[in-house]
């Protein structure tokens, strides 16, 4: 009986030699992403608090090997690092989901238009599928908003402030938010607090990475 796990490696190092033809990580020629940056990819979660209190695991520090791979998933569309990032992201929401209680759903923060018509793919609904989880799209923009980078904190909470609107909820839901990159928490406040607005009950957010640069942005390591 064939190997499905082989077959299913073999094809994605087929398509990343097409596609690009060196390592996302370090540049080595011929895989997408070599043993020693894959490594590198394994999840080290560490614990945020967003400006307003939300609390948020972070599955990788957005920095080195992470960061150069997460940058050619957003921006040159490199699909095939959605699988080992998404099972990043799936141990960091391990981490949180524990228990007899029910899953909360999975909520990703929307993607903007513009992003979207230039990827083609919306990133953190790309990545909880890849983390082997089911995505609840229950939030919406309601309105455009200006780049985030280079952005201060106060700044970037002025820019997202009333940005989002969820779907009515059933039963109080509980809702956990996802997203790829958590800078300052600006955005999760502003996704929560349209979650809460629409009857759901925000339990928390996982993100893909953590930018380490903002120490006003408090954290500890998990």
């Amino acid at each position: 009986m064939p190997n499905t796990s082989a077959w299913s490696s073999l094809v994605d190092e087929l398509g990343a030699f097409v596609m690009s033809g060196c390592c996302a990580g370090c540049d080595a020629l011929g895989t997408l992403l070599c043993e020693e940056c894959g490594r590198a990819l394994v999840a080290r979660p560490v614990l945020r608090e967003t400006p307003k209190g939300l609390p948020v695991v972070a599955a990788l520090a957005y920095e080195g090997v992470a960061a150069r791979c997460i940058r050619r998933l957003k921006e040159d569309g490199e699909t095939l690092l959605a699988r080992p990032l998404g099972s990043a992201l799936s141990a960091a929401i391990a981490q949180t989901v524990t228990g007899d209680a029910p899953a909360p759903l999975l909520v990703p923060v929307p993607t903007g238009r513009a992003a979207f018509r230039r990827r083609g793919y919306r990133v953190p609904e790309l990545l909880i599928r890849r983390a082997g989880f089911q995505t609840s799209r229950v939030l919406l923009n309601v309105r455009a908003t200006a780049d985030q980078r280079g952005l201060g904190i106060e700044e970037r909470g002025r820019n997202v402030t009333g940005s989002m609107r969820g779907r009515h909820a059933r039963d109080a839901e509980e809702a956990l938010l996802i997203d790829d990159v958590v800078t300052t928490g600006a955005t999760l406040d502003e996704a929560a607090r349209a979650l809460t607005a629409a009857g759901f009950r925000v339990c928390g957010a996982v993100t893909l990475a953590a930018t380490p640069r903002h120490s006003r942005f408090p954290g500890n390591a998990s």
